[in-house]
């Protein structure tokens, strides 16, 4: 396929009813509000509710670390520019508090009136201070003393002491103590992040009436409850008036000065240290708290009133992590277990493993089949006196990764090895340090990408020795090559030999690795160099085929649609009579159902199980669809500023396979929520004649019955 075709942005008027536009971090509160409905979903188990509400905390301090903050610093240096939906910096700031205010009461509201007592209800209670038994609170006495105490380090606020600087995420407590002789004395305690923020207690003695067994129960207390009814061992001889939690949030988008790092590995490492200083984004604490403690924080902070979030409760809910660790499987999702895809089900040697391959492309759908197949690739490459090379890209790959366990034997095994590994992913870091340098020290040659450009493409190629000459074999995928994310998100990978996707993987890493300025692939879309493009001449094709009256379909499944180009070029397909189906997780700028613009485009999120990470590029084609899958959304950073990859489906049997998901996913009426044309998400309901289908429980349901 050609694809010399140059992007031309259309321009898309102002609509009667407002902007052409969603707001891009509106549309993000908005995925957040339906990660926050499954937990008040009582279809999900009690504990699986209680994940969902701990990913909706985590979801919204990265909100706060990285999107609230780049918003406040376009209002601190005044800048003017307006947004897709036109609105001002601080037209968007003034949105976002105002959402996410009224998302906060309703996840507290949901914990203190709903969850909680629920969780009671099964015998697992977390208990405040004035609730405890005489042998909870001896308990706690002794743990506080064993355990708290020694690491405890108060810091008085006065003029000999400084307001010391609150570190990113901390639990503090701000303590007012009287003083006879001054003022009211002030200082402030950290909760260390070494100390488990929900502590165990010895159940209290059972009333008689319970029906839970008691090895079923347990008690928990939070921290700094515990911290806080003991404060006075900190401040002998003083009267402590009150201690008040607070938490700060701050901005942890790191800036990397690329063409001046001349070691890109401890340019970052030194970032990572210095995103706990960033400034202050927010300040939350709990509604009760003295409006004088209240502007003492502010002003230390240097925050504005509009920057402080009242919470009736408990601070910091993402630890409510911690309860899916308790031992109550009847609380939690039946386990599902994966299994290897049928044509690699019965491989037990490496020449079995490659020998599959060269049979036919075989499609890996995660979590549904298992990512062993990807570990055993690797490792049976390791171990095969045939494998001459091995090169890969490594995104997040997480702790303990089987994949780069592999790679290191690989090059224990005499084999050349070379990955990439992508310093700059977001919140991964430090840990891709950690292995970038455990990698090196194995004798892998390990390179960071390319300047300016973060390298999100899933990549993997081994080179084997065969009786008719070199093969090279290869993954390309849409999810990261992490075992463990492998089991929650959902992703699809391809493992093929065909010779000409071999090459463009190999010219892939030709660029990453060397100066190679490949500029057209043979099957590959690349960014920055081809995928827009190409995607633009394949929408462009099927408005061609709408305007000569043959059947045009687009389907995308992504996670977020933000590019303004590509919207405007949607549009314009709808406009021209393409039937338009977009299942977008998360971000969607587009608005649908608009007459005249895109009342041919329906945009669908399912929020679930498992995370829906897969990204697939379907066009009719006039029935000879087309399909692409790979590891771009469509946001302006995938296509312009990331290394990524798109690569086509072209086995027949596989593309009815996809085909076939992406109806299960259209179809879905359980999990599913459709994008409304004011920015508002309504769950499909089947009607009476419709069957229920959830999409996530069909795929479990096939594996368990294939």
């Amino acid at each position: 396929m050609s694809i010399a075709v140059e992007f031309v942005a259309t321009k898309v008027p102002m609509l009667a009813d407002g902007p052409a536009y969603f707001n891009r971090e509106l549309s993000w509160l908005e995925f957040n509000g339906r990660v926050l409905e499954e937990a008040m979903d009582p279809r999900h188990p009690l504990l699986e509710r209680v994940k969902f509400l701990s990913i909706f905390s985590t979801n919204l301090d990265e909100f706060f670390m990285i999107r609230v903050s780049g918003i406040r610093e376009q209002i601190s240096l005044g800048v003017t520019t307006l947004s897709a939906d036109q609105k001002t910096p601080t037209e968007q700031m003034a949105a976002i508090q105002k959402r996410v205010d009224e998302l906060i009461g309703q996840v507290h509201r949901l914990w203190t009136e709903e969850i909680e007592p629920q969780l009671c209800a099964e015998g697992i209670t977390i208990l405040n201070d004035a609730d405890l038994s005489m042998e909870q609170r001896a308990c706690c006495s002794e743990y506080f003393e064993r355990e708290i105490f020694p690491v405890l380090t108060p810091l008085a606020v006065d003029p000999a002491h400084p307001f010391p600087h609150i570190s990113n995420l901390s639990i503090n407590l701000a303590v007012v103590i009287a003083d006879p002789l001054n003022c009211d004395l002030f200082a402030r305690v950290k909760v260390p992040a070494s100390l488990p923020r929900l502590i165990p207690l010895p159940n209290a003695p059972s009333n008689g009436q319970s029906k839970i067994a008691p090895e079923r129960k347990y008690s928990f207390i939070w921290v700094e409850q515990v911290i806080a009814a003991n404060i006075a061992r900190l401040f002998p001889g003083m009267q402590i008036i009150a201690a008040y939690p607070f938490r700060v949030i701050r901005d942890a988008d790191m800036e990397i000065q690329e063409d001046e790092a001349a070691d890109l590995l401890r340019t970052i490492e030194a970032s990572v240290r210095q995103r706990r200083f960033g400034d202050a984004v927010s300040l939350f604490i709990q509604r009760d708290t003295p409006v004088a403690v209240r502007d003492r924080l502010v002003a230390n902070l240097k925050l504005g009133k509009h920057d402080v979030y009242e919470v009736e409760g408990t601070l910091g809910l993402a630890d409510l992590m911690a309860l899916m660790k308790v031992d109550r499987p009847d609380l939690k999702d039946t386990p599902f277990f994966p299994v290897a895809p049928p044509a690699l089900r019965h491989t037990r040697s490496s020449a079995e493993m490659f020998a599959a391959i060269r049979q036919q492309d075989i499609l890996l759908h995660h979590p549904y089949d298992s990512f062993q197949p990807l570990v055993t690739l690797i490792e049976a490459a390791a171990e095969d006196p045939d494998v001459l090379a091995i090169k890969q890209t490594l995104y997040r790959v997480g702790s303990n990764s089987p994949i780069v366990m592999a790679l290191m034997r690989a090059r224990e095994q005499d084999k050349q090895v070379t990955v990439l590994v992508e310093l700059k992913a977001r919140f991964d870091e430090e840990n891709n340090i950690t292995w970038a340098r455990a990698l090196e020290r194995a004798g892998v040659h390990v390179v960071y990408g390319l300047v300016g450009l973060k390298t999100h493409a899933k990549l993997a190629m081994v080179v084997r020795r065969e009786q008719d000459g070199l093969r090279r074999y290869v993954h390309l995928g849409t999810g990261n090559y992490n075992a463990t994310t492998a089991r929650i998100y959902t992703d699809l990978g391809l493992l093929t030999c065909r010779p000409d996707l071999a090459a463009d993987v190999a010219e892939v890493f030709n660029t990453l690795t060397g100066y190679s300025r490949q500029q057209v692939y043979r099957k590959l879309l690349v960014a920055p160099t081809t995928l827009r493009s190409g995607l633009t001449q394949l929408i462009e094709r099927e408005i061609s085929h709408a305007q000569q009256g043959y059947k045009a379909q687009i389907i995308f499944k992504l996670n977020a649609l933000v590019d303004q180009g590509m919207i405007d070029l949607l549009y314009r397909a709808a406009q021209a009579g393409v039937q338009i189906d977009l299942i977008v997780r998360g971000i969607c700028c587009l608005r649908p159902g608009i007459a005249g613009l895109s009342e041919h485009i329906r945009v669908l999120s399912i929020v679930g199980r498992f995370l829906e990470h897969s990204r697939v590029y379907y066009f009719g084609n006039n029935h000879d669809a087309e399909i692409y899958i790979g590891s771009a959304d469509l946001m302006t950073r995938n296509l312009d500023r990331r290394v990524e990859t798109l690569f086509p489906i072209e086995d027949a049997g596989l593309k009815t396979h996809i085909a076939d998901l992406l109806r299960v996913y259209l179809d879905d009426n359980v999990r599913s929520r459709e994008l409304q044309s004011d920015g508002s998400y309504e769950r499909v309901v089947a009607r009476p004649d419709q069957p229920i289908i959830d999409s996530q429980a069909y795929f479990m349901r096939a594996v368990a019955e294939a």
